[in-house]
């Protein structure tokens, strides 16, 4: 075991929850929540905010080797800054929400994040939610979960999310554009979106937030046990 806790590893595609559930487990345990998403959209934003084309694989790379993320506690969400400037509603505009999976592609950037997210986990005390974390980032974490869910019940959740955030994107839309990123994610050639084998799969389509967070404390419990 770490020195400060077990390193628990969360994935799972598209708005299957991984977020909302890994940071009540974080919170729980009293873990550090690493959302690895929003290193992702961070450098995407950077990109897209200077004009580069998402197909310049260099010009991506250097900005995410320049680039400095970090993080801090919010009133409801964790804030999220890039290079000191805030932009944690910024990462969840539907511009970058279409750009992540193709910046998320790119060797130089994965390994540049991975490296800072293993640094970040390397005590343990860590919940860390991803594509690829149970896999590439923290291949011998002590709990791996891998979330799924219906393209039919994310489509719902992401619409909810967008309507308290005042982005009115019709469902057949989100539905098509989660098949879409589910499809890129799983297919990609570096870190695919794959389940761990030592991962415990829960299907979260008919279970609440609480449910999930409950049988993954279970999980979590039995190893600390």
């Amino acid at each position: 075991m770490h020195k400060n806790g077990l390193q628990v590893a969360i994935d799972g595609p598209a708005s299957a929850g991984k977020s909302t559930v890994a940071k009540l487990v974080a919170k729980q345990f009293n873990y550090i929540y690493v959302d690895t998403g929003a290193m992702y959209r961070a450098i995407t934003y950077k990109v897209l905010k200077n004009g580069i084309s998402l197909d310049n694989d260099e010009e991506i790379a250097t900005i995410a080797d320049g680039s400095h993320i970090s993080f801090e506690p919010g009133e409801t969400d964790q804030k999220v800054f890039i290079d000191g400037e805030e932009i944690t509603t910024a990462i969840r505009e539907e511009n970058v929400t279409n750009s992540v999976s193709a910046v998320a592609a790119i060797q130089a950037v994965r390994t540049k994040l991975s490296t800072e997210q293993k640094e970040i986990a390397k005590d343990g005390g860590v919940v860390m939610d991803g594509r690829d974390i149970g896999t590439t980032v923290l291949p011998n974490a002590e709990v791996k979960i891998f979330l799924i869910a219906s393209v039919e019940e994310r489509a719902q959740r992401r619409y909810k999310e967008n309507i308290q955030k005042g982005i009115n994107t019709p469902l057949d839309e989100l539905r098509l554009e989660i098949e879409a990123r589910d499809y890129k994610d799983s297919h990609r050639k570096i870190s695919p979106l794959t389940k761990a084998e030592d991962a415990v799969e829960i299907d979260t389509t008919s279970l609440s937030i609480n449910e999930v967070v409950e049988e993954i404390a279970k999980n979590i419990n039995k190893v600390l046990a």
